[in-house]
């Protein structure tokens, strides 16, 4: 007997087509489904119209919603014709589900990173629910929970998502995802497929602060954290959230919070 607080999978699992492959559900396919494109191209019904689905679209459709899925041959990035298509799904429902979409108005495509974050949620629920033998179901329910959130924040985060500022947040989540790490501007733009002066245009015009320094602001909040919760040495973790030397980290520390790493550490481990 489910609970008013039930997630229920039904199928979770990653597919992918090199062959021509058709789907029509005009009634709906009587469960919620959440489709992740993550390599190549197909097309899938939004609406009236047969639309063009690339990497990073998440389709989201209600249980009554019309679905129609066609993989054909398309033109890849190397301009070529090929049937090509790779994506995740889950067909899911339960009473916290309705609760859930009943809550917000969402569109039935939005652009989303395919970061760690968002393709752990859907390896992790496809691998949960492979298991024969799961002594914890509950697991998979909190996995499909923290998905269905964490596609509410993009689609917070990603409000008029249009090719220009999906580029931006591209960029954005590459900077966060590296921020320990050394990289160049011509990495950030790289990764989002533009050239640097366009990509230090665009990211300004966004977010209101430049590419470095949102990386800066990062790196920083990465450092401040480890500097109050981590044993590591302040010098380690000048290191290891970005920065090429202490004596940097620690002019660029005292600029911000008005004080130096080693009495900012003191000041906090007093208060935990």
């Amino acid at each position: 007997m489910p609970t008013q607080d039930s997630v229920h999978i039904l199928v979770a699992g990653y597919s992918f087509h090199n062959k021509p492959f058709y789907m029509v559900e005009m009634d709906g396919v009587k469960n919620y489904l959440l489709r992740l494109q993550t390599d190549g191209r197909c097309r899938a019904r939004i609406g009236d119209k047969m639309v063009l689905i690339e990497p990073g679209d998440l389709l989201i459709y209600s249980p009554d919603q019309p679905y129609e899925l066609m993989i054909n041959e398309e033109i890849n990035p190397q301009g070529e014709l090929s049937v090509e298509s790779g994506d995740y799904h889950i067909f899911f429902g339960g009473e916290w589900i309705d609760e859930w979409w009943s809550k917000l108005n969402r569109p039935t495509r939005i652009k989303v990173p395919l970061n760690e974050t968002i393709l752990g949620l859907f390896r992790q629920i496809v691998l949960e629910q492979r298991k024969i033998a799961n002594p914890y179901p509950e697991i998979l329910e909190y996995y499909m929970r923290i998905l269905c959130l964490e596609t509410d924040r993009l689609l917070h985060e990603h409000p008029a998502t249009t090719p220009r500022t999906y580029m931006a947040y591209k960029m954005k989540h590459y900077i966060e995802e590296n921020a320990s790490l050394s990289f160049k501007l011509e990495d950030v733009a790289a990764h989002a497929g533009i050239s640097v002066s366009r990509a230090v245009h665009l990211f300004k015009e966004t977010f209101g602060t430049s590419i470095m320094q949102y990386t800066l602001d990062v790196r920083l909040d990465m450092a401040k954290e480890r500097i109050i919760f981590s044993p590591m040495s302040l010098e380690t973790i000048a290191e290891t959230s970005g920065f090429a030397n202490y004596t940097y980290f620690h002019r660029v520390f005292r600029s911000r919070y008005g004080t130096s790493p080693r009495k900012f550490r003191m000041d906090n481990r007093e208060q935990i």
